[in-house]
C-alpha cells in the first residue's frame, strides 16, 4: 500500500494541494501562477520526507497561519515566524519547515519575505524561483513482529524491543513525529526477536515485579525511555552510571508510580527540547525556570541515562501543576491476550493501569434519569430485559486524564472499549479520495433535523479539508449493506435500531450479514447500537461511536450534531464523546468502540481546543483556552493567534486567563470553529453573536 503524500494541482486557482490520503489530511497552497508539479529528489530537506515535487513560482500563500521554522541546509534554526510576522531573508539557501497538519518542507535558493496576518501567511521570493516541496506522512506502522509467551520474563524481553521504534533517544522524542510504532507482539511458545529489531543502548533498565500486569504497566515507560525491562523482587529504575530510582513506594500502587515517572520525564523533555531543533519561547519553560536551577542546554546534550537521573532528582511536587493533563489512561485486565495490544497502547503513549479486577460491576446505563417522554430510536418502546445479550457492564475508576479506555471483558461505562481488530484494521486502512468521504444514512424522516440545518449542514466544506458528503434516505437492507462495504472515511447512521439490527425501509438488517467493511469510522445514532458497532469493527472498521441504551430522538439530534462538528474540527472519536459528556449532552449511554484515537477531520490550528469567555468590563473579556491532544499523540504545542501573545503552550494544558478586547476576541473566534462556553451557555465560535463583539 502506498502511503506517500501526493501533490495535486487545483482547477479553480493557481496552486496545489498536498494530500495525505491515509490520514485524511490536506493542505492547499496558492501560487502566483499556475504550476505543474514534477517529481523531485527527496533529499536536501534536512529532515526525512516521503515524497517531493518541484515547480516554479514567485509566491507561496498558506490558507491559514501555522508556525514556520526557517533553517539553513544543516538544520540550524535561523528564525521562527507565526502570526503578524514580517521577516526578510537575503539571498541564500533555506529550508522552511511548516507545522501544518501534514509535515511540509520548502527548499529554496533565493531571498524570502515572510509576511502573515490573522488568517494567511505568504512566502514572497521576489521573482520566479524554483521551489522544492517535500511532505512526510504521519502514518506509522510496526516494522516487525516479536513472538513471546505470556510469562513475565518473556514479556519483559519482548517489551524491551519497543524502544527500537524511537527515532531519537534525545528530548525530541517528546514530539509525536519522533516516535515510531513499536513492533507487534504475537503470543507463541517461545521468544523470537527478528534480527532487524535493534533497541537503543540507553543504559537504562527498569526492574518490575515478576507479574504480567506489571509488564503491562511498565510498557509505555520502557518504550519512551528506550529501556531494557527485567523482572525482580525490588522494583526500580537503574542506569549504567550507578543511578537508582525506587518504584515500590508504599504510598502508591506500582502502576501509579510508573505513570508519575512517565508524565514527569515527558514534561521535562518537552521543556528541554526548546534548546534543540525547536527553539521557541515556551510558557511552561518560563514557569519551570522560576522553580529549578538546571542547565537546559547541557541536559539537551546529555546521555539518556544522565538526563534521566537529573530529571528524577526533581521532586514531582515541584512541577505537577505544570504537567499537561495526560490524554489517555487504559485499564487493562491481566488476560494473556492483552499482551498483543501493548504495541498499540504504547504507540498512543497511553498510561496503562492494571488493577481493575476487584472493580464493582456497573449498572446498565440509562438514557437519562427520567423516563423518556418522546419517541426513541429503537422503533419500539423496549424494556431492559428485551435488550440484546451483551457482556456485563463495568465501571472503570475515575482518572486524571482527558479520556479512558478499557481492555478486557465487559462493556465499559464511560470509556472506550478497545479491540485488537480495530487497530489492525487501522494499519491497513485504504487511501481515501481527494477529501473526506462522509456517508449519511437517514432511515426515518422525523430524525432528519440531525443533519439538516441552516448553518451549512452537519459536515463543513473547508478549503483545506473538503468533505464529500452524500445523503441516503430510507434505504433498504441491501442498500445499507452496500454502503458499509464502500471505502468511506465516516458513516453517520441516523435511524432506528431494534433487537440488535438496523431498521431499513424493507425490514431489518442483521449486522452479521454485513460483508467486509470498507467504512473506517462511524456513528450509529440509534438505540442500543453497541453490538452492531462491535460487529462492524470485527468486519473491518476502525472506530465508532455507539449507544448502550435507549435514546430519545431530541437528545440524539443534539448529540449527533455536536459530535459531528467536533469531528469536523480535528477531535478524535474518543475526545468528541468525552467532551460531549463533560458538557452533559450525554451521560454514559454513548461510548466508543475500537480505536477511539481515530480522527476524521483536522484542526486548522493544529491542536483541537475549546474556550470559555467571560465579560469583565466595557469591551473587555476574559478568555480561557483549553488545549486537547492531537490524534498523532501527546507532545504537541500551540500558540494562539492573539495580539500580545508571543509564546507557545503545551497541548493538554489550559492557558492562563487572557484579557482581550471585543474586536480581538471576535477576530480570534473567526479563525476556526471551536466549542465555546459563554454566559453559562454552550455555543460555537462561529455563531453570529460573536461577529461584532
Amino acid at each position: 500500500m502506498n502511503v506517500n503524500p501526493t501533490f495535486q494541482p487545483v482547477d479553480d486557482r493557481p496552486g496545489l494541494t498536498v494530500i495525505d490520503s491515509i490520514e485524511n489530511r490536506q493542505y492547499p497552497l496558492r501560487t502566483s501562477d499556475s504550476v505543474s508539479p514534477r517529481a523531485a529528489d527527496s533529499t536536501g530537506f534536512y529532515f526525512p520526507v516521503d515524497a517531493a515535487v518541484s515547480f516554479t513560482t514567485t509566491k507561496l500563500v498558506l490558507p491559514y497561519v501555522v508556525p514556520i521554522y526557517v533553517r539553513d541546509p544543516d538544520g540550524e534554526m535561523l528564525l521562527e515566524a507565526e502570526h503578524y510576522a514580517y521577516e526578510t531573508l537575503p539571498d541564500g539557501e533555506y529550508v522552511l519547515e511548516l507545522m501544518a497538519p501534514i509535515k511540509l518542507y520548502v527548499h529554496v535558493r533565493s531571498g524570502v519575505t515572510i509576511a502573515s496576518s490573522d488568517d494567511r501567511l505568504s512566502f514572497d521570493f521576489g521573482e520566479p524561483t524554483s521551489v522544492r516541496l517535500g511532505a512526510r506522512s504521519r502514518h506509522k506502522r510496526p516494522a516487525a513482529t516479536v513472538a513471546t509467551t505470556a510469562e513475565p520474563d518473556d514479556l519483559a524481553r519482548a517489551v524491551s524491543t519497543f524502544g527500537s521504534a524511537l527515532k531519537t533517544t534525545g528530548c525530541d522524542r517528546s514530539l509525536p513525529s519522533f516516535r515510531g510504532h513499536p513492533p507487534r507482539l504475537a503470543l507463541d511458545d517461545e521468544v523470537r526477536i527478528p534480527d532487524e529489531i535493534e533497541p537503543p543502548d540507553t543504559g537504562i533498565t527498569i526492574v518490575t515485579p515478576p507479574e504480567r500486569t506489571a509488564i503491562y504497566a511498565v510498557s509505555p515507560l520502557a518504550y519512551y525511555l528506550g529501556a531494557t525491562v527485567e523482572t525482580g523482587s525490588r522494583p526500580r529504575i537503574e542506569t549504567d552510571c550507578g543511578f537508582e530510582y525506587p518504584l515500590d513506594r508504599s504510598n502508591e500502587p506500582f502502576d501509579r508510580s510508573i505513570q508519575r515517572v512517565l508524565e514527569h520525564v515527558f514534561f521535562f523533555d518537552c521543556v528541554i527540547r526548546t534548546e534543540g531543533l525547536y527553539q521557541v519561547d515556551l510558557h511552561e519553560r518560563r514557569r519551570l525556570e522560576e522553580r529549578v536551577d538546571l542547565a537546559f542546554d547541557e541536559l539537551y546534550e546529555a546521555s539518556p541515562a544522565d538526563r534521566l537521573a537529573t530529571v528524577l532528582s526533581v521532586p514531582f511536587e515541584t512541577v505537577e501543576d505544570l504537567v499537561p493533563t495526560w490524554h489517555l489512561v487504559t485499564h487493562a485486565t491481566a488476560a494473556s491476550e492483552n499482551a498483543t495490544m501493548l504495541p498499540f497502547l504504547v504507540n498512543e503513549l497511553s498510561v496503562v493501569r492494571t488493577n481493575p479486577d476487584d472493580r464493582e460491576p456497573a449498572d446498565a446505563p440509562s438514557a437519562r434519569p427520567l423516563a423518556i417522554d418522546e419517541f426513541t430510536r429503537s422503533n419500539a418502546r423496549s424494556v431492559e430485559d428485551d435488550s440484546p445479550s451483551i457482556d456485563a457492564y463495568v465501571s472503570p475508576p475515575d482518572v486524571d486524564a482527558f479520556e479512558q479506555a478499557w481492555l478486557g471483558d465487559g462493556v465499559p461505562v464511560g470509556a472506550n472499549k478497545l479491540s485488537r481488530a480495530a487497530f489492525e484494521n487501522g494499519l491497513d486502512r485504504s487511501a481515501s479520495g481527494d477529501g473526506v468521504d462522509v456517508t449519511i444514512v437517514c432511515n426515518d424522516p422525523e430524525m432528519a433535523a440531525e443533519f439538516e440545518a441552516g448553518d451549512g449542514g452537519l459536515y463543513g466544506d473547508r478549503e483545506e479539508l473538503p468533505f464529500d458528503v452524500t445523503v441516503h434516505r430510507s434505504v433498504s437492507g441491501d442498500e445499507l449493506r452496500r454502503l458499509f462495504a464502500e471505502d468511506v472515511d465516516f458513516l453517520h447512521y441516523v435511524g432506528h435500531v431494534r433487537d440488535g439490527a438496523f431498521v431499513c425501509s424493507d425490514g431489518t438488517l442483521d449486522p452479521g450479514t454485513l460483508p467486509d467493511i470498507g467504512v473506517d469510522a462511524f456513528l450509529i445514532n440509534g438505540c442500543r447500537s453497541y453490538e452492531i458497532g462491535t460487529r462492524v469493527i470485527e468486519e473491518g472498521g476502525v472506530g465508532g461511536i455507539v449507544t448502550l441504551s435507549e435514546i430519545g430522538n431530541r437528545d440524539a439530534i443534539v448529540v449527533g450534531r455536536f459530535v459531528a462538528k467536533l469531528l469536523n474540527n480535528g477531535f478524535t472519536l474518543r475526545s468528541a464523546v468525552s467532551l460531549a459528556r463533560s458538557h452533559r449532552f450525554v451521560g454514559n449511554q454513548y461510548i466508543v468502540v475500537g480505536d477511539g484515537g481515530t480522527a476524521v477531520g483536522q484542526a486548522g490550528s493544529g491542536v483541537p481546543n475549546s474556550c470559555r469567555i467571560e465579560p469583565i468590563g466595557d469591551d473587555t473579556y476574559r478568555l480561557r483556552l483549553q488545549l486537547y491532544h492531537v490524534d498523532s499523540g501527546v507532545g504537541a504545542q500551540y500558540i494562539p493567534y492573539l495580539d500580545g501573545v508571543d509564546r507557545h503552550f503545551l497541548a493538554g494544558n489550559e492557558l492562563p486567563p487572557l484579557e482581550v478586547s471585543g474586536q480581538t476576541l471576535s477576530r480570534f473566534l473567526r479563525l476556526a470553529q471551536i466549542p465555546v462556553e459563554y454566559d453559562e451557555e454552550f455555543c460555537w465560535s462561529t455563531d453570529d453573536r460573536f461577529a461584532s463583539l
